[in-house]
């Protein structure tokens, strides 16, 4: 079965695996790939003003096709208004705070290749205590987002459930 979705949100907690998940979902249907981190962060964990964020958010939106992968609650809206589908990790915060610190492990002082660039990989107390508040003060409102966009959306609570999804579509030729 071919796959049915050319524009795409990969949505979850902070260590879920969003931008693994995008990356092969983008390589095995031949779709671009947008990290909103890397549109969000500028070098030395500097933050884009939200008015420049938003001009290349549009402008990413705006392209015929893309897996997007980031949360970015302010612009989940419009976000959800040009997609075809959406994903939720939906990843236990144990799991994920395990995960953001193997990839501290595995990229010490280096930039990851879905982050901005010369934002070195780290886990801060700020980051750590977003990964294990996800589940009581974002994902309801992620939720509900998915529920009131009335796009197609899946909720996979592993990320081989996840993969087994992905597998049953025919990759692209």
């Amino acid at each position: 079965m071919q796959f049915p979705y050319k524009k795409i949100l990969i949505l979850g907690n902070g260590g879920a695996g969003k931008s693994t998940f995008a990356a092969d979902m983008g390589g095995r249907f031949s779709l671009p790939v947008v990290h909103l981190d890397q549109l969000w962060w500028l070098p030395a964990w500097v933050n884009r003003s939200e008015e420049e964020f938003d001009f290349l958010l549009s402008a990413e939106l705006a392209k015929p096709a893309w897996v997007m992968d980031g949360n970015y609650q302010r612009t989940l809206a419009v976000r959800l208004a040009a997609a075809d589908a959406a994903v939720l990790l939906d990843i236990p915060a144990a799991v994920c705070l395990e995960s953001a610190y193997a990839r501290v492990r595995e990229y010490a002082g280096r930039t990851r290749p879905d982050m901005g660039e010369g934002c070195p990989e780290r886990v801060d107390a700020e980051f750590e205590e977003w990964i294990l508040k996800y589940d009581r003060e974002v994902r309801p409102a992620m939720l509900a987002a998915l529920e009131e966009s009335k796009k197609p959306f899946f909720v996979f609570s592993s990320r081989e459930t996840a993969r087994a999804w992905l597998e049953c579509f025919s990759p692209a030729r």
